[in-house]
């Protein structure tokens, strides 16, 4: 089921596109600020349609995007040509880089445990920076969060964000719980970007409708789940969106 749901969003990108709320600048002016050396190259690990990838490459970094989903990384090319793009997951990516920057947007939790670090270790320079950050937006409003998954509840039966959860005895969230105790990195940091956002009931709709829970039921089903929280919802929603960001360096 995890594959199906990694492979599952190229069919629905120009709505993941319009739908996916943007990452904030804030999020390459952490980089830089860590990183230290100049960070002029990177590649992105899943980059879907390019939200992340454009964020770095307004910042003057020369991005090489990757993903499994050819239908995706269409819908990157065609809003950023200039942006080099690699049809591979991270585990048969061909021989790349090194670079400077590795980073991940909500993505890495798709990608195999096995290896994992010394295939990103081993696209980096030393001391290159690896870059992970993320966060599924949420009603603010607990009691409508529970009343449109109930009203889903028959058809959806879990829209929580994939990946794992663990966290360590000082608080530190995956993925940081293993790069800390990783050979090929050091100096791990966690930060959090609070966000809040407001949606219309259609615009939350939308981005619903990229969610991986949802792109794996039937197409009847995914509409008339869709449906039944669109009956709930009132004209707008205010939403938590912060977003996780972990730093480290390797070694």
């Amino acid at each position: 089921m995890a594959n199906d749901r990694s492979r599952s969003f190229g069919a629905v990108a120009a709505a993941y596109e319009r739908y996916r709320p943007e990452y904030p600048d804030r999020i390459a002016e952490l980089v830089q600020a860590y990183a230290e050396t100049p960070v002029r190259t990177a590649l992105e690990l899943g980059a879907g349609t390019g939200k992340a990838t454009n964020v770095f490459a307004r910042h003057g970094i020369s991005v090489t995007a990757s993903d499994p989903d050819l239908g995706m990384l269409d819908e990157l090319s065609r809003r950023l040509p200039e942006v080099a793009t690699v049809h591979a997951p991270l585990e048969k990516l061909p021989v790349l880089g090194p670079f400077d920057l590795v980073f991940a947007a909500a993505s890495l939790h798709w990608t195999e445990p096995a290896g994992r670090w010394s295939r990103i270790a081993g696209l980096l320079v030393p001391g290159g920076v690896f870059a992970c950050f993320g966060g599924a937006p949420y009603l603010a409003d607990p009691e409508l969060e529970a009343t449109v998954q109930a009203a889903e509840q028959p058809w959806v039966i879990d829209d929580s964000p994939a990946g794992p959860t663990d966290v360590s005895e000082d608080g530190m969230h995956w993925p940081a719980t293993e790069l800390v105790a990783d050979a090929c990195f050091t100096d791990v940091r966690e930060t959090v970007i609070e966000q809040r956002l407001e949606l219309t009931r259609d615009e939350w709709i939308g981005y619903l409708s990229t969610v991986s829970a949802y792109l794996v039921l039937s197409e009847e089903d995914r509409a008339a789940a869709l449906a039944a929280a669109h009956d709930v919802l009132p004209a707008a929603v205010q939403l938590v969106a912060d977003l996780t960001v972990h730093l480290a360096r390797r070694v």
